[in-house]
């Protein structure tokens, strides 16, 4: 194909003349550009429904509840737990939920259902037994669902509406025993005409009859992402200005990120009068993902707001995620990103050097609530569990780029690059304090004081391993002053197993950030090293350990990061079982 030949394909297949702008609404009294967040919104987390029907491999029931623990413990008080009525997996969870009486006092269930009986009446046997509840219903009402999927008339979709509401609330008249709230959501609100969208929110507000002490939750969702973020806040001005019973009426938002823009639109939907937003932890979701609560919760927190919920933790919150969903997360992710604090430019290093100097001078004559203005950080990385040695990190571009490949080509050591940043103080120390070029072997010393001859109060005795119905089980046993401490523990690898072991040893709370392994040569005898990263009560440590075989390495690196840590290791369990997760 001749190269004018191939422009004309590219041209014909790339060609931005068959989109139209969004029409925006022609709003010419917006008052949301001169509002100002003071306040969280209300959180209600989507991560076990719009989250989970977005993965490859849906969760199991054993990932969904680590997920909704996690929620729970991090102080969503609405959880969306699922749509029990489109699968047997979420209808059994529902009901382990509720009989297992694993739903706290002050949170409430969210289940999602489309307006058809049989979808509904399926809803409501999940719930029975529950003590409050958040009823979920919704029908699409965008022009381009009625005219080419559904082949209806305004009035038969908003018919389709009133229907379901009117099926809801009698079904949840047959169980008073539980505190009911409705939801309604006009699915594809921001491509549905407005006047169109208030209406059928209207016609289901005349079926519902709410009341500002039982009030009714319209979630106006951006489905799909179709315009900038300004004419979505006009059109949830627009909806909160003209809305019926605007009094009984909570406007909830659920943003998808089509654009890039969820979180945006979310914030300048707030503004329009909004009080509640539905997200998940980190953004996962359909397409391009929901609304990331996470961001939107440290946005505030960033302004000094209190987002009511707890994110100190993050590593065990990406622990949880990543280990539920099977999606990692992208390490320069807002906040969460592993490298997101991170400084590499030595000019940007030597600014936030400066300005923590700074900082830790007026903390301590001012106290911890002294305002925090440090340049490159927007908050402080110790509020998420993380360390500032984790902010100054060496690349090639400061100097030191280059141990990692001396310590490979001179004694095969493949370092993570998360280890290489851990490392690269160390080094760094002995350059500024001898003035001098390192040589391989110094590096290598440095290495080994490091990670690999730490001061250890533990020692192998010997282990065993098995594996059955896909878990595998460990037992080592450990001595420490001539005395043996026998541990067992189970989970997915003998690494977590072990893990499992240790917390249940312990009343520390140990979690696997990081973990690497390889073999030093090629022969048969050649010995094995496996490089660590945990996070020991919100800390992080990193260690190496070496050995005859992989799973002795792998044991080695994890009680020497134990010993850095000072963790003591009891004969008796702290805890009752010591399954992984």
């Amino acid at each position: 194909m001749n190269l004018s030949r191939r422009k004309q394909v590219n041209q014909s297949q790339y060609n931005h003349k068959k989109y139209r702008a969004f029409e925006p609404l022609g709003k010419t009294d917006r008052r949301w550009p001169d509002q100002q967040i003071t306040q969280a919104p209300e959180w209600c987390s989507v991560d076990l429904r719009d989250g989970n029907q977005a993965l490859i491999e849906p969760m199991t029931p054993e990932q969904k509840l680590q997920m909704f623990e996690l929620l729970v413990d991090v102080g969503f008080k609405q959880i969306e737990v699922g749509f029990p009525a489109a699968s047997q997996t979420d209808f059994d969870f529902v009901r382990l939920l509720i009989e297992e009486q694993r739903i706290p006092d002050d949170v409430t269930i969210q289940v999602l259902t489309q307006a058809r009986e049989s979808l509904i009446k399926r809803s409501f046997e999940a719930m029975k037994g529950a003590r409050r509840v958040i009823m979920h219903v919704y029908n699409s009402t965008s022009g381009i669902q009625r005219a080419r999927v559904f082949k209806k008339s305004r009035a038969e979709i908003r018919a389709i509406a009133v229907a379901g509401a009117r099926m809801v609330k009698q079904y949840a008249e047959k169980q008073p025993e539980t505190e009911w709230q409705f939801e309604y959501s006009p699915e594809s609100f921001s491509q549905t005409e407005m006047d169109y969208a208030i209406e059928v929110c209207n016609a289901v507000i005349d079926v519902w009859q709410p009341t500002p002490e039982n009030k009714v939750i319209l979630n106006i969702p951006a489905t799909v992402e179709a315009s900038t973020p300004n004419i979505y806040a006009d059109q949830v001005e627009y909806f909160n200005d003209h809305i019926a019973r605007r009094e009984a009426i909570c406007i909830s938002l659920h943003t998808h990120n089509d654009r890039g823009s969820a979180i945006a639109a979310a914030e300048l939907g707030l503004l329009a009068g909004a009080e509640r937003l539905e997200g998940t932890l980190l953004g996962n979701g359909e397409r391009t993902g929901n609304m990331d609560i996470v961001t939107a919760a440290l946005n505030l927190y960033s302004q000094g707001i209190d987002p009511k919920l707890n994110l100190s933790q993050m590593d065990r919150i990406i622990n949880v995620v990543e280990r539920c969903t099977q999606i990692a997360v992208h390490p320069r992710h807002p906040y969460a990103g592993e490298l997101v604090f991170a400084a590499f430019s030595g000019s940007h290093q030597d600014a936030i050097n400066k300005c923590l100097a700074i900082d830790r001078h007026n903390r301590q004559q001012h106290g911890e609530d002294y305002p925090w203005e440090v340049a490159y950080l927007p908050i402080d990385p110790r509020d998420l569990g993380r360390s500032y040695q984790e902010v100054i990190r060496i690349n090639s571009q400061s100097g030191k780029g280059g141990m990692a490949y001396v310590l490979e080509q001179d004694y095969g050591l493949h370092l993570p690059r998360w280890l290489q940043v851990d490392f690269s103080p160390h080094v760094q120390q002995v350059a500024d304090t001898g003035k001098k070029e390192l040589s391989a072997d110094t590096l290598y010393t440095i290495f080994r004081q490091t990670y690999l001859d730490v001061k250890n109060p533990y020692e192998i005795k010997n282990y065993a391993t098995s594996r059955s119905n896909g878990t595998d089980e460990l037992t080592v046993e450990l001595l420490r002053d001539n005395h043996c401490i026998k541990l067992k523990g189970s989970g997915c690898g003998i690494l977590d197993a072990f893990i499992a072991a240790l917390n249940a040893h312990s009343d520390s709370n140990i979690i696997i950030i990081d973990y690497n392994e390889h073999t030093l040569g090629s022969s048969e005898q050649s010995q094995a090293i496996c490089y660590v990263q945990l996070s020991i009560n919100a800390q992080r440590y990193c260690a190496a350990g070496k050995s005859s075989d992989i799973v002795g390495a792998s044991l080695h690196a994890v009680l020497n990061a134990l010993a850095k840590a000072g963790l003591q290791i009891m004969q008796e369990p702290f805890r009752v079982s010591a399954q992984a997760g």
